[in-house]
């Protein structure tokens, strides 16, 4: 069974950082490129970063360049995003999301507050 677990968020003042985690399981970790995206409520989910699965390719949405940092590490089983320069445009529900064999696989997801 696939499982995905976020970690890391929180209520941070803007100007803050925060690093959110996901952990992996019952999946082939190495072979799966990884993303994280994040959702507002009434709007579709927006994919923010994603990796490759050697760390060789990584896209950023437009919004977070320069501020998020997208990273994994595949002896744990876990992908990380770095989180810098909060702005409170980027409160939203943060989920973790592995992109196996055609499949897509999502976690739980994690709340990420920036207060003004």
């Amino acid at each position: 069974q696939v499982q995905l677990v976020e970690s890391g968020g929180g209520l941070v003042q803007a100007g803050g950082s925060l690093r959110l985690s996901c952990v992996a399981s019952g999946l082939a970790f190495s072979s799966c490129p990884m993303a994280w995206s994040r959702q507002t409520p009434g709007k579709e989910r927006e994919l923010v970063a994603r990796i490759g699965r050697f760390s060789v390719t990584i896209n950023y949405q437009n919004s977070v360049k320069g501020r998020f940092t997208i990273s994994r590490d595949n002896a744990k089983n876990t992908v990380y995003l770095q989180m810098n320069s909060l702005k409170p445009e980027d409160t939203a529900v943060y989920y973790c999301r592995a992109d196996c064999s055609s499949r897509h696989y999502w976690g739980q997801g994690t709340q990420v507050t920036v207060s003004s």
